[in-house]
């Protein structure tokens, strides 16, 4: 039984990858439209928008829309997620940190998940369905390009 649940389970790891991914490039892209244009809600949850220009909050939100979008259509995601990563893990520790040792009493909680996140699609890549891998073949292959040959072949049916 097992052995059979592992097998599903490695063939699911790319598309669970890639799923990931895009909920994870979503729900970023969406904090930085609602800080840039004060739609759902807004930065404030007020429908107000960052003032353009302003350090580093408008900068962040730049980052979120365009990391975000780049990593929910799986355009360098790699790259992308480096940079959204490293941007949150500044956020973390450069507002939320001060005020409390832990996440939960501090109000970092998204900065740290993201941050993780994001440091676990570097290190993963795209999975499935990313649109690099439609535009130009090969692309950021993810897992598929590291991974040995005996752990790319389908699994017997025996």
């Amino acid at each position: 039984m097992s052995g059979s649940f592992s097998a599903f389970t490695e063939r699911g790891r790319p598309h669970a990858t890639a799923l990931f991914r895009i909920v994870t490039g979503l729900l970023f892209a969406c904090h930085g439209a609602a800080s840039l244009f004060g739609v759902l809600g807004g930065a404030t949850g007020q429908g107000q928008t960052v003032p353009a220009g302003t350090w580093p909050g408008w900068y962040a939100a730049v980052i979120q829309l365009v990391g975000g979008l780049l990593v929910l259509l799986g355009l360098g995601t790699r790259t992308a997620a480096l940079i959204s990563s490293g941007s949150m893990a500044y956020a973390y520790f450069s507002v939320h940190q001060g005020e409390a040792l832990w996440p939960i009493q501090n109000g970092g909680e998204p900065s740290a998940m993201f941050s993780w996140a994001f440091l676990l699609l570097v290190f993963t890549g795209p999975g499935t369905w990313a649109l690099d891998r439609i535009l130009f073949g090969s692309g950021d292959r993810g897992e598929d390009a590291e991974a040995p040959a005996a752990a790319r072949r389908e699994p017997s049916a025996a």
